[in-house]
C-alpha cells in the first residue's frame, strides 16, 4: 500500500447560500487543486458525497455533470456516494484506499449539499430517511429524539443528575461557538453563554435549541495523492494514513445507544492501519450533530472512559488547549452541517490544522488528526487519521 498524500484542499463559506451544489462543489474543488498545484487535467478519477439532491434540486447523476463542468477528460470516472452524514467521510475512504493500492495517482474528493432550499418542514422529512423506513419512521422518531433518549439512557446510566448533564452539554456548545466564532467558514460565528444555551427554547427533552446543530449549505474538497512525484510541491506534507469503516442496523437491533459498536469498531480499524492508539492524537475533529453526541464520540473513540466524556468537557479538556482539543472549526453546532459535505469540511480542518494554517483557533504542536463522522442513528460511521 502505497502512502496517500494530501496535497491541497478546499472549503466553501458554510451557512445559506444561493449557489447549486454543483456550484459550490467547483468552488470547493479549484481552491484544492489552486492549493495543490496540481491541475485538473492531471485528476484521475473524482468521488463526491451527496445526500440529497433529487429532492434539494432535483439532480441526480450530480458526479458526471461536476466532471465535465470542472473540465475533467471524459475518460475520468466520477462517482456519487450516499452514506447519510457520512457520505463524504465514505468518499474520501474509498479514494484513499484506490490511491493506496495503486488503481489511481491523483483523485479529486469531496462532498456538497443544499438543505436551506428545502425548508425546515421538507428538511426534516427528508433527513429522517437517514432512520429505518420499516421499523423507526412509522413510529415518528426523529433523530433530536434518538439524542434526547440518549441523553436520558446517559445520565441513568452513569448517575448523572439531569440538570448536571445539561449543564455539562451546554458547554460544549458553549466551546464550538467560542471556537466557530474564530472560523471565517463557519454557519454560526457568534459565542453563546451557558445561560442563554439553557434560556433556548426545548426540542426534544432534554435538548433544547443551542444543543442542535443547523442545516447548511456547502462543499469541501480534497485532493488525494501517492508517490514522491506529487510530494516536493507541499509545502507541509499531510498524509492519509489510516481509515475505517463500520455499520450497524437498526435502533432497534442497538442495544445500547450511548456506546456506538460501529464507532468503536471503526476508529479500531483507522488506529490500526496508522499505527497509533488514542492517546497520539493531538485534534480531532468530531460529528457533534447534538451536544450529548459530541460527548459520546470521545468516550467511544477512546479519549475518554465510558460515563467520563461529560465531565471531560466541565474540566476543559476537549477546548483549544485541552489534553485533546476537540472541533477547533467549530463542529457541526456552529461550523454548520451540509450533510453530504460534512466529513470533508472535518478533513479539511484537520489538514489545516496539521498545516499550522488556522490562525487563533490553531492547536500548537498537532501532527496527528482524526475525523469521526456519523452517518444516521449510528448506522454507518467513519474515521480518518491524518499525519504530517
Amino acid at each position: 500500500m502505497r502512502k496517500v498524500y494530501v496535497p491541497g484542499a478546499g472549503m466553501t463559506p458554510f451557512g445559506v447560500s444561493g449557489k447549486t451544489s454543483m456550484e459550490m462543489f467547483a468552488e470547493a474543488s479549484f481552491a484544492a487543486c489552486e492549493g495543490s498545484g496540481i491541475d485538473p487535467k492531471e485528476i484521475q478519477a473524482l468521488f463526491v458525497g451527496n445526500v440529497l439532491g433529487d429532492f434539494e434540486e432535483g439532480q441526480i447523476n450530480m458526479a458526471a455533470f461536476l466532471a465535465a463542468e470542472m473540465g475533467l477528460s471524459p475518460e475520468v470516472p466520477a462517482v456519487r456516494i450516499e452514506n447519510a452524514c457520512a457520505s463524504s467521510t465514505v468518499a474520501i475512504r474509498n479514494a484513499a484506499l484506490l490511491v493506496a493500492s495503486g488503481v489511481y495517482d491523483v483523485v479529486l474528493v469531496g462532498g456538497t449539499e443544499r438543505t436551506t432550499v428545502m425548508g425546515t418542514p421538507l428538511a426534516t422529512r427528508t433527513f429522517a430517511m437517514g432512520s429505518h423506513c420499516r421499523y423507526e419512521e412509522p413510529s415518528g422518531i426523529t433523530f433530536p429524539g434518538i439524542f434526547g433518549m440518549a441523553a436520558h439512557l446517559y445520565a441513568d446510566r452513569y448517575s448523572i443528575p439531569l440538570e448536571t448533564l445539561k449543564r455539562q452539554m451546554a458547554l460544549v456548545a458553549v466551546k464550538n461557538h467560542r471556537n466557530g466564532a474564530r472560523n471565517p467558514l463557519a454557519h454560526f460565528r457568534k459565542e453563546i453563554t451557558v445561560e442563554t444555551m439553557l434560556g433556548s427554547f426545548m426540542v426534544s427533552d432534554p435538548l433544547q435549541l443551542y444543543d442542535c446543530c443547523p442545516f447548511s449549505d456547502g462543499a469541501a474538497a480534497l485532493i488525494l495523492a501517492a508517490g514522491a512525484r506529487f510530494r516536493p510541491r507541499e509545502r507541509k506534507p499531510v498524509i492519509l494514513s489510516g481509515v475505517g469503516q463500520a455499520s450497524a442496523g437498526s435502533m432497534c437491533l442497538q442495544k445500547d445507544v450511548t456506546r456506538s459498536r460501529a464507532r468503536e469498531a471503526s476508529v479500531r480499524q483507522a488506529y490500526r492501519m496508522a499505527g497509533i492508539g488514542p492517546d497520539d492524537v493531538d485534534v480531532c475533529e468530531l460529528h457533534d450533530c447534538f451536544t450529548i453526541a459530541e460527548i459520546l464520540a470521545t468516550e467511544g473513540l477512546g479519549f475518554f472512559e465510558p460515563g467520563k466524556g461529560a465531565v471531560a468537557v466541565e474540566n476543559g479538556d476537549t477546548s483549544l488547549n485541552g489534553r485533546i482539543p476537540v472541533n477547533p472549526s467549530g463542529g457541526l453546532k456552529a461550523k454548520g452541517h451540509p450533510i453530504g459535505a460534512t466529513g470533508a469540511a472535518q478533513a479539511y480542518e484537520i489538514v489545516r490544522q496539521l498545516r499550522g494554517e488556522c490562525g487563533d483557533r490553531q492547536v500548537e504542536g498537532a501532527t496527528v488528526g482524526l475525523v469521526d463522522t456519523l452517518g444516521g442513528e449510528f448506522g454507518t460511521v467513519c474515521n480518518l487519521v491524518f499525519s504530517r
